[in-house]
């Protein structure tokens, strides 16, 4: 990195006394010196790194616009990892090869030029991309009635963390948690595996009385309101939960009371006393929440009795200064209670050999987290609360309080389960025929690969015990951390009111997961993202396919007759479709959708480097060539449309609508082969991703700062364009910057329409830019003040 900086503190003496690296115009030195910056100026940790090098900054920018390399882009993904996992897919040459001429046919065209890339496909694979091109998918089976599991079969149970039912979950909420488990739970089920897929809301507890108290209303109107809005929400995002429960429930009270009274008489727990701080005016003792008063540490008057806002460090409640009830505002008393513990000293030494066992199968950190809890040793955990809001505690002089809500919780999958199917022990008590995978996030970690395994461990019955512990680290939102506390960052439904559709925010959530260590949301980058990715790379080619066999083979897939180049294509898919499926498997979900796009940039290759909508007005062997191609884009089509099932499933459901794909596509084979055979009659094409615009971005970056609670009056103030559906701007006078922005937009739009006119590129290509440019002139038009169609010409149409 030092070495960089030097070199680009070089770059900026230079662009400071000129516009161009060898001077005032355009060079070769300019555009390798900006090739070789690409991965580090678009990747957003390394750019605020070089933000200062203004120069730099602004010259590598401007060159960004030009069309030249605008154009390009189209290839590449953007930052550091997005570029390597690119490289695989982009073409180079062999200079080993002597160049030869090419041998012209009968026909009078050339061979297709060989398409040679980074990644070596032998005679082999070539081979077997020939033997499976033909061979027939294996179907999975349809099963009617609730998912059991089956001898034979990989079963495969699926939990998420459950959210807690006070708040609204956030994106880093979401990410980690739902959606990385819908993500793979999709995938399994297009594998053909035996799923079923549970969570639900987390109701019970401290935080559920607090926020009752907050809002006016009973626990249970609480749990009501937001068990509600948390289902909105993920229905929204397209969460493909077999059972979406709740802990409040019959089913939750049987099993949690069952499993201690197994724990009870196995002699692993125990009773211990506790002083707490009890109120005796409300005559209750008071959870950390209820407890209000100053900081012991730096003297802040409205510390939490778990943590102080101000400084930010743990507390106990019974060292506040002069506390008071949160409810009456009177000063409590110390007071002892007795409660139940679980005695994980007990249960540590079968634990340990546990996670010997298993854990070398989860995530890095689940890993070391779980082994950092057990290396000092474990101590009992209190499993008891002195609340009115849990499951009851069934013993005989405790039978006034309630369980422990991270005791209670995770018993909450079990309970789903059995309100899902009254079978549910197929799926909890047969550990040899049953994989049970967990996602979350790292910190529930010590809950799940400790005290949840001890509770199941300390019945002494056959429990299915989790296998892959799947959690991710933290998604920050911009430079600040997500709070559901403090309202901060993006939350569930603030995604549903912005107008970009749940398919993009689940593809951006994924492409910036935080797998290994921290990431990102930026809208900047959600921009860039989908605008490069889903509309540059996997819009653009699918939308070329499909408009390609609409518009010159009758809406019918071609007949086909491969050349080697394109038996080393397939091949090439093969590879990624093998690294995609080998990634998934673990659920590496972040790596495995830069396979989709590879997939995608190969067929962008493959309908450039062979342009059939110039071989269709050539001989009878360029429009048979013409139809290889398109037969074969097609078809690579279909194959996209499954691979990004789990990613983007409102996506794939209109892709193969536009195919007219029968069902049985839906499967994820082993290597890609014909699945629109030749005579098969596609739908009706048209865009599937629209462009997400910079004053769009803007707008929601402004709208969604500072805290969720304020938002109220913002949200009056100004109305937020959907993409591509933007609102009219303000009238004259009220935003001149934003019609100067406009109209620079549409000239160098204009620019653009006509530079790919003058190159003769397909008429696809030249609608969509065309396009592009009538939407800006509409916006300017409005923005000017001016009636719908004036800024755009206001052609006529013909008469008919």
């Amino acid at each position: 990195m030092a070495q960089l900086r030097s070199l680009l503190a070089v770059l900026e003496n230079i662009l400071a006394k000129q516009d161009h690296l060898a001077g005032n115009i355009l060079s070769v030195v300019d555009v390798l010196v900006w090739c070789d910056l690409y991965p580090v100026m678009t990747d957003t940790r390394m750019r605020k790194d070089v933000a200062k090098l203004s120069k730099t900054c602004s010259w590598f920018d401007k060159l960004a616009q030009h069309s030249s390399f605008s154009s390009s882009l189209a290839k590449f993904s953007t930052g550091l990892d997005g570029c390597k996992s690119a490289s695989l897919s982009l073409l180079s040459l062999h200079p080993q090869v002597k160049a030869s001429p090419l041998p012209v046919q009968t026909g009078g065209v050339a061979e297709a030029v060989p398409q040679p890339s980074l990644s070596t496909v032998d005679q082999a694979q070539i081979s077997a991309a020939q033997t499976g091109w033909t061979a027939k998918a294996k179907q999975n089976k349809d099963r009617k009635g609730p998912c059991l599991p089956h001898k034979g079969e990989r079963n495969i149970l699926i939990t998420s963390a459950l959210p807690y039912v006070n708040n609204v979950p956030h994106l880093g909420n979401i990410v980690g948690c739902v959606l990385s488990a819908d993500v793979y739970a999709r995938f399994a089920r297009l594998r053909g595996y035996n799923v079923l897929y549970v969570c639900g809301t987390d109701e019970y507890g401290t935080s559920t009385e607090t926020k009752a108290v907050e809002e006016g209303l009973t626990p249970r109107q609480i749990c009501d309101k937001y068990n509600k809005l948390h289902k909105e929400i993920y229905d929204w995002f397209n969460i493909s939960f077999d059972k979406f429960g709740r802990t409040t429930s019959q089913e939750q009270t049987e099993i949690a009371q069952d499993i201690f009274w197994s724990l009870h008489k196995e002699g692993c727990t125990k009773q211990d006393s506790v002083d707490q701080l009890y109120c005796t005016h409300c005559e209750r003792f008071l959870a950390d929440r209820f407890v209000e008063g100053g900081c012991p540490l730096c003297g802040y008057e409205d510390a939490r009795g778990d943590q102080c806002d101000s400084c930010g460090k743990l507390i106990n409640a019974s060292d506040l200064i002069s506390p008071r009830c949160k409810l009456c505002a009177r000063c409590p008393e110390v007071r002892t209670s007795n409660h139940l513990f679980l005695d994980l000293p007990k249960l540590e030494e079968r634990l340990v050999d546990w996670l010997e066992k298993t854990s070398d199968k989860w995530t890095s950190n689940a890993r070391i987290i779980a082994k950092s809890w057990v290396k000092g040793g474990l101590l009992p955990r209190c499993i008891t609360r002195d609340l009115k809001w849990g499951t009851p505690v069934p013993l005989e002089g405790f039978k006034d309080k309630v369980f422990y809500v991270w005791f209670d919780a995770p018993i909450g999958y079990i309970s789903i389960t059995a309100q899902y199917t009254e079978h549910w022990e197929k799926w909890w008590k047969d550990p040899d025929n049953v994989e049970y995978w967990q996602f979350m996030a790292k910190d529930n970690v010590p809950f799940h690969s400790v005290v949840f395994p001890c509770t199941l461990m300390g019945t002494n019955q056959n429990w299915t015990m989790v296998n892959r512990l799947m959690s991710t680290e933290y998604l920050n939102y911009e430079d600040a951390k997500f709070s559901k506390s403090r309202g901060v960052g993006v939350f569930g439904n603030d995604a549903q009111e912005t107008g970009i559709p749940a398919d993009v925010w689940r593809f951006y959530l994924m492409y910036s997961r935080p797998e290994n260590q921290d990431s990102a949301f930026k809208w900047e980058d959600l921009m860039t993202k989908n605008n490069s990715e889903l509309l540059a790379n996997l819009g653009n080619f699918i939308n070329r396919a499909t408009k390609f066999t609409k518009d010159n083979f009758n809406s019918t897939v071609p007949e086909m007759d491969l050349n080697k180049d394109d038996w080393e294509m397939v091949a090439r898919v093969n590879q990624e479709l093998g690294s995609y499926i080998n990634l998934l498997e673990d659920a590496r979900e972040r790596e495995a959708i830069t396979a989709v796009f590879n997939i995608s940039r190969l067929g962008n290759q493959l309908m450039q480097h062979n342009t059939p909508w110039k071989l269709v007005k050539g001989s009878a062997t360029d429009k048979s060539r013409a139809g290889t191609v398109v037969g074969l884009s097609v078809n690579l089509a279909c194959l996209l449309s499954v691979l990004v099932q789990p990613y983007l499933p409102n996506l794939s459901a209109r892709l193969q609508e536009q195919l007219a794909a029968p069902p049985t596509v839906n499967v994820i084979p082993e290597q890609f082969h014909m699945m629109l055979a030749p005579g098969h009659k596609i739908g009706e094409p048209s865009p599937l991703v629209e462009e997400i615009k910079a004053a769009t971005i803007e707008l929601l970056k402004a709208k969604y700062a500072g805290k969720q609670s304020e938002r109220g009056d913002k949200e009056k103030e100004k109305s937020v364009p959907a993409p591509g559906k933007e609102k009219s701007p303000p009238a004259p006078g009220q935003d001149k910057e934003l019609v100067s922005q406009l109209e620079k937009q549409v000239a160098e739009q204009g620019d653009k329409v006509r530079q790919v006119k003058t190159n003769k590129a397909e008429k696809v290509l030249i609608d969509v830019e065309v396009k592009k440019l009538l939407d800006l002139k509409k916006q300017l038009g409005a923005a000017l003040g001016q009636p719908e169609g004036a800024a755009a010409g206001s052609k006529k149409g013909k008469k008919k």
